[in-house]
């Protein structure tokens, strides 16, 4: 690992740490030339890439941090904490990178993220759900909200002819 600061290829490594639940490893060192300080992440790279089959066609990369930025926006000036964000990430990303190998349709990644958003804070689904279902009319809006509402209780459908 070459110093930011001077360049030198040798150092050592003062503390390491898991982080975001044990998928990289956080390194602190120092380098043995000018004794600058610095930190390394390291993490498991993948061979295959998990691509995300776009509304338009095109392929594009899934990636944490385009998670993360679209929750990011979705959440913007909302009582939600950057740990509580980047834990859904975190949660979401393994969870779709667990279940598909290669390719992904937008469409599970939005309803999957529009789930963990709802549980998160209702504002932010709705802000979302705006964008991912591109609502143009105030009554689709109206609509989301008042299904929002709704309780998700399917124990209680009455049964035909009861």
């Amino acid at each position: 690992m070459r110093c930011p600061k001077c360049g030198f290829q040798e150092d050592k490594v003062i503390d390491s740490r898991a982080s975001r639940e044990g998928s990289t490893i956080r390194r602190r060192r120092e380098c043995l030339s000018c004794g600058h300080r610095f930190t390394t992440y390291e993490e498991i790279e993948k061979t295959s890439r998990l691509l995300v089959l776009k509304r338009d066609g095109r392929h594009e990369e899934f990636t944490r941090e385009k998670l993360i930025s679209g929750l990011q926006r979705a959440c913007q000036k909302r009582p939600v904490t950057p740990e509580a964000i980047e834990e859904l990430a975190t949660a979401l990303y393994n969870e779709i990178a667990s279940t598909y190998d290669r390719e992904v349709n937008y469409r599970e990644i939005g309803e999957r993220v529009m789930n963990g958003l709802r549980h998160l804070d209702k504002v932010a689904y709705i802000r979302f759900a705006s964008v991912y279902r591109r609502f143009e009319e105030a009554d689709e809006f109206v609509h989301e909200v008042k299904r929002l509402q709704r309780p998700h209780d399917t124990l209680t459908a009455r049964l035909p002819g009861v």
